[in-house]
């Protein structure tokens, strides 16, 4: 059975090694669908397992984006912490 958009995109997201990040839009060309940008951030929103880091999936211009455990402010740490460089 093949897989759904929003189970490649956590495939995807599950391969983003600590210290990197990836947009929104290049999850979504991985996981087969260039267009499907905010349905990537509709899966992130969904998503509650800890094996998925979704706090490595930013916006295009930079922004880190929403977080669904703590907003944006934890997203900001989690990142720092791994020796992501933000603005």
């Amino acid at each position: 059975m093949p897989l759904s958009f929003k189970e490649k995109v956590f495939a995807v997201v599950r391969n983003i090694p600590k210290g990197s990040v990836l947009t929104y839009k290049e999850v979504a060309v991985r996981a087969g669908s260039h267009r499907a940008f905010r349905a990537v951030g509709s899966a992130m929103k969904t998503n509650f397992d800890l094996a998925i880091p979704c706090h490595r999936v930013v916006k295009s211009s930079g922004e880190v984006g929403n977080y669904n455990r703590g907003g944006t402010p934890a997203k900001r740490k989690l990142l720092l912490s791994e020796g992501v460089p933000l603005r």
